[in-house]
């Protein structure tokens, strides 16, 4: 009995022994709770750069094995830091939704291509060393992101995602068949799915209420090719194959163990891509101090210390670098398993790490990278729309930590209303600068982040009694 007490303890303790009989289940919570967020970015750019498939079906295997890869190394850095790198925190690392809405413009801007997917390689690197400078400055610098500032940008890139989710569920809006019924059932299906063990079941069903939503998406794909035809014609007569179909010689192709390859891709150094990119990661290191302070608030019960953000944040930068050098979106710090960690208060160090070395397992087989890549993207819609929606919650959860005051308001209203509307619909910037046009991207997160912290400097100050 006594034993059980310790372990249990253990499991509330971030340097704690624990036995891996325990700590294996409870880093793989982790691990199921980001797996999917953690590849779907990858899905997204390398769909919007048209390296999706055909010629180039191995190069998005190779990225999605590197991805799993890279987010378990630079998370066994978070945890455990090597020097000045890592807030030795109890946060999961993994590849940022957050550039999504950048990417998608800069790959636009582009033209697309394996060029346009090395320009925002070139441009994760600059911006990542630039991030982790950040870091080292991070004591003075804090000041500048109270909570109304980080819950505005977390709020807008939840936002900004939502549309990115929706396409999603239509079957993605390049595909011949979208917003068809059997897209839009399949992804209400795998919606349906993850709700009902989202909050009708406990523990660990709980946590994978996605995964388990996604894996049932598969087996329904799966029975639809036996019963429902698989192929349609478009109005000019032309055949096609549904979005929905699995392509299992994508799987059956792939190799079962291969090492993840350095730079798959040609780094390209574009200013085109590097200037919008570089702002981005101002955001996302708001963004981690704002996930950090959650993680330590909800599961340590207190404020991180300047040596936890700045390392952390540091971290996040250089793990952006040398996820890049693997052909890898930046990897920044995951708000899913921030909400996990404040739900179930495991914070141990043991637990995590043992989830980090399963995600560099899985980065050794690139059959798991494959059978990933074929995911109907209706499937993967169903899931996004609420991963997604769930980040915008989180946004409005940090805006609301302290009392909301006119000069809060004011902040919140005029960086969503200006910064995010201004992005969000972009075709109010075509007579401005090009350089104006890429920084602001479509996404609106650059310029609510940039308006939500130069009004947090010039507003006056309330009044203690306000």
């Amino acid at each position: 009995m006594i034993k059980n007490i310790e372990l249990e303890k253990a499991a509330y303790d971030f340097k704690a022994k624990m036995p891996l009989r325990q700590a294996i289940p409870l880093g793989l919570q982790h691990v199921c709770a980001m797996f999917v967020g953690n590849l779907t970015p990858l899905l997204i750019i390398t769909s919007a750069c048209g390296i999706a498939g055909g010629e180039f079906a191995d190069l998005q295997v190779t990225l999605l094995q590197s991805a799993m890869f890279v987010a378990g190394v630079v998370t066994l850095v978070q945890l455990f830091t090597i020097g000045p790198v890592g807030g030795s925190v109890p946060i999961i690392m993994g590849t940022s939704s957050g550039f999504i809405g950048v990417f998608n413009s800069v790959a636009a801007s582009m033209g697309g291509g394996v060029l346009a997917y090395g320009a925002i390689m070139g441009a994760s690197i600059i911006g990542g060393i630039f991030e982790s400078v950040l870091g080292f400055f991070l004591k003075p610098l804090r000041k500048f992101f109270p909570p109304v500032v980080t819950g505005t940008v977390v709020l807008s890139i939840g936002l900004s995602l939502i549309s990115v989710g929706i396409n999603s569920f239509g079957g993605g809006n390049a595909a011949k068949d979208f917003g068809s019924m059997e897209n839009l059932l399949l992804a209400v299906f795998v919606l349906v799915v993850i709700l009902i063990f989202k909050h009708w079941t406990t523990g660990f069903l709980s946590s994978s209420a996605i995964l388990i939503g996604i894996l049932a998406g598969y087996v329904a794909a799966f029975v639809m090719g036996f019963i429902l035809p698989t192929t349609g014609v478009t109005a000019d007569g032309v055949e096609f194959t549904k979005a929905w179909v699995l392509n299992w010689n994508k799987v059956a192709q792939a190799s079962w163990f291969a090492i993840p390859k350095l730079m798959p891709v040609k780094i390209v150094f574009d200013m085109r891509a590097i200037m919008p990119v570089m702002i981005m990661f101002v955001v996302t290191a708001v963004e981690t101090v704002g996930d950090i302070s959650g993680v330590m608030e909800g599961g340590v019960n207190r404020e991180p210390t300047d040596k936890e953000l700045s390392g952390g944040v540091i971290c996040d930068g250089l793990g952006s670098s040398f996820a890049a050098l693997f052909g890898v979106l930046p990897n920044t710090s995951f708000s899913q398993n921030v909400g996990l960690v404040a739900m179930t208060k495991v914070v141990n160090r043991m637990a995590l790490a043992s989830g980090a070395i399963f995600l560099i397992l899985c980065g050794l087989i690139p059959k798991l990278g494959a059978l990933i890549s074929i995911m109907p993207q209706a499937v993967l819609g169903g899931a996004a729309v609420m991963m997604f929606s769930s980040i915008v919650v989180s946004g409005i959860q940090l805006i609301t930590k302290e009392k909301m005051t006119p000069r809060q308001l004011t902040i919140v209203s005029v960086a969503l209303g200006v910064g995010y509307g201004m992005g969000a619909n972009s075709g109010i910037l075509a007579q401005a600068p090009h350089a104006l046009q890429l920084i602001c991207g479509e996404s609106g997160i650059v310029p609510a982040a940039f308006v939500a912290i130069v009004l947090n400097v010039l507003l006056p100050k309330d009044e203690e009694n306000a």
